[in-house]
This record gives C-alpha cells, sequence and structure tokens, in this order.
C-alpha cells in the first residue's frame, strides 16, 4: 500500500485533470488508445488491426516526448508528471500488449504463459531500471529500449503468411524472448527518439506498416 504525504497534496493547487491539457500528455494518451485497440484486435484475432495499433502506440510515444522538448512554458510540474505518465504508459504499450498478442496468437494455451510472463517482467524491470539510473553517460539506454519491442514485432508479423500457424507462434515466441532478453541486457543503445532523422524514419516506416497491414485488412 502507497502512503501518499498529505502536507504534499495540500500545498499542490492542482487537480489531477488539469495536467491532461498538457499537449504531451495528450500524445501520450492517444498512445494508450491505440495501445488498447492493439489489445482489442489482438485478443479478437485480427492481428493486421492489431499491429497498426502497436506502432502508431510507438509513433505518439515518440511525438509527445518530441513535442515537449519544444513547448515552452512547461512547468516542472508538468515535466514530473509527464514523465510518470510516459513510464506507466509504456509498460502497457510494451511489456502488457505484445504479451497478450502472444499469448491470442498461440491461441491462450498456457505453455505460452511462461513466455508471457518474461516478457511482461523484462519490461517492468527495464523500465525501473531506467527509472532509477537514467540514460548511461546521458546518451544511451541500458538495455534494448522498450518501443523497439513493437517496431520489431510489427516488422517479424509480416512474415505470417511464410509460416504455419503452429510454426509461425514459435517464430513468435522466440522473438519476444529474444526480446525480453535484450531488454535486460547490458547492451547500450542510443536514444533514437531524440534525433529527427530518426522521426522521419519512424514516421514513414509507421506510414508503410499502416499501408500494408491496412491493405491486408481489405
Amino acid at each position: 500500500m502507497s502512503i501518499e504525504n498529505p502536507s504534499l497534496q495540500e500545498s499542490h493547487p492542482n487537480s489531477i485533470l488539469s495536467y491532461v491539457r498538457d499537449l504531451p500528455n495528450i500524445c501520450s494518451l492517444a498512445g494508450l488508445a491505440c495501445t488498447t485497440l492493439a489489445i482489442y484486435y489482438s485478443i479478437l484475432g485480427v492481428y493486421s488491426a492489431a499491429m497498426i495499433g502497436m506502432i502508431w502506440a510507438v509513433a505518439f510515444d515518440w511525438a509527445d516526448g518530441l513535442i515537449a522538448r519544444r513547448m515552452k512554458g512547461r512547468t516542472g510540474d508538468d515535466r514530473i508528471f509527464g514523465g510518470q505518465l510516459d513510464v506507466l504508459i509504456d509498460i502497457v504499450s510494451y511489456g502488457v500488449t505484445p504479451a497478450i498478442l502472444l499469448l491470442s496468437y498461440g491461441k491462450f494455451d498456457p505453455i505460452f504463459l511462461p513466455g508471457a510472463f518474461l516478457m511482461l517482467a523484462a519490461s517492468a524491470i527495464r523500465l525501473s531500471y531506467f527509472s532509477t539510473f537514467g540514460l548511461a553517460g546521458g546518451t544511451k539506454y541500458t538495455g534494448l529500449a522498450l518501443d523497439n519491442n513493437n517496431i520489431i514485432l510489427v516488422f517479424v508479423f509480416l512474415f505470417e503468411g511464410a509460416f504455419s500457424g503452429g510454426i509461425f507462434s514459435s517464430v513468435l515466441y522466440a522473438s519476444g524472448l529474444g526480446l525480453a532478453a535484450l531488454n535486460v541486457s547490458q547492451i547500450k543503445t542510443p536514444k533514437l527518439s531524440g534525433n529527427p532523422v530518426n522521426v522521419l524514419i519512424l514516421a514513414a516506416y509507421t506510414l508503410g506498416m499502416t499501408a500494408i497491414y491496412g491493405w491486408k485488412l481489405l
């Protein structure tokens, strides 16, 4: 049970929902909406729609950081609140969603539960480490950043049609476990979302994947 500090609450004039007016936080919540759709369609087995939701969740995640860095007049409270909101949404977008995708594709067979747990646990550990220690040397992540989970899984799913359902479920299982291992590894990876060129590449990737998976839905 968490214990809130009443003196801090009494001295804080802003309501909880007042922070929703902050544009970066609106972007974060838009990404959460995409994640909700990805979870919904994963459970239904409409995986092309789920892939679209997953990649747009990354796009909005990158957008909120880009907007936050360029906005003027944001208070310290806005930044702290936005950072906490971003972390909480990340665990859903890049931990819960891939785990549900794996379970759904495996027809919720119990054999997929350990993989789903390891993916989710690795995400939680990775985010806790980042929240505690930040970037290594101020420029690089320790372990694979979680947004890469969605970026890579959306690409892997392009090859679903090349395998039978049973074989591809094993490919997806192995991919999820591999990403989980990289999330908690000691490898150093650059912060891609802060580079304008990388943002343009992600935008092109997002639109391309949306077109491909949208075509598959027709």
